[in-house]
């Protein structure tokens, strides 16, 4: 099977596509926020690849080409920020404020559960980048020296994790503006947190994005600072 797949150019994107479209139909009969589309397919993947002991490398090899698509996903997550300018402008102050304070409490968080549990200073600069982006994230990891690989998979987590988890919390904390909410989940679960986000609504789904871009930039600086801290 890894032969097979190495020499096919397009087996892994279709491994890929048919375990989230088996992802999408268990979330639609069951309705439940733990068999989240993505995490399903992260599931099923690893187990195809472990049945028929098929090498990581080989697969993505095969399946680089959905990564390629990535670029203009983000960029369009443009379009509807684009769409809610007046909004942004009229909320410019208070929509920045809430971006920095969910940055400066994922980085305490990191911070705190670090000492608390007495992690090595490689794991701890290792969490620093937890809410952002995938492609920021791992440059932030590798600065501080960090474990990359790690990094990756715990941003992936956490993104899946606020995707899933976006509209309990919200409902429990009644959590009510669509302001604050899109601007939370960008802030906490980044791109993946952001398709919860533009469900949910337009104004959710433009905060959201924003969010994206702003914690990002500010997380490069605010990991910078605590990396010392530990």
């Amino acid at each position: 099977m890894d032969q097979v797949i190495v020499e096919s150019a397009t087996i892994g994107v279709v491994i890929s596509l048919i375990s989230y479209e088996i992802g999408i139909f268990m979330k639609n009969k069951l309705k439940l926020a733990i068999f989240n589309p993505l995490l399903v397919s992260i599931v099923l993947v690893i187990l195809f690849l472990s049945i028929f002991h098929v090498d990581y490398d080989s697969y993505n090899s095969s399946a680089q080409y959905l990564a390629y698509l990535l670029t203009p996903a983000t960029v369009s997550l443009a379009v509807p920020l684009y769409q809610q300018r007046e909004l942004l402008k009229k909320h410019l102050m208070a929509i920045l404020g809430g971006i920095v304070a969910g940055v400066l409490a994922s980085l305490v968080t990191v911070w705190g559960m670090s000492v608390l549990f007495g992690l090595s200073h490689e794991a701890y600069v290792t969490l620093l980048p937890k809410s952002i982006t995938t492609a920021i994230g791992m440059g932030v990891s590798e600065e501080l020296g960090g474990y990359v690989t790690i990094s990756v998979a715990i941003i992936i987590i956490t993104g899946v994790l606020g995707n899933m988890s976006a509209e309990f919390v919200c409902r429990i904390f009644r959590i009510r503006s669509s302001i604050s909410r899109g601007l939370a989940i960008g802030t906490a679960s980044h791109a993946i947190g952001t398709a919860k986000a533009m469900e949910m609504g337009e104004v959710e789904g433009a905060m959201s994005s924003l969010a994206i871009v702003v914690a990002g930039l500010c997380t490069v600086v605010g990991a910078s600072v605590f990396a010392y801290f530990l």
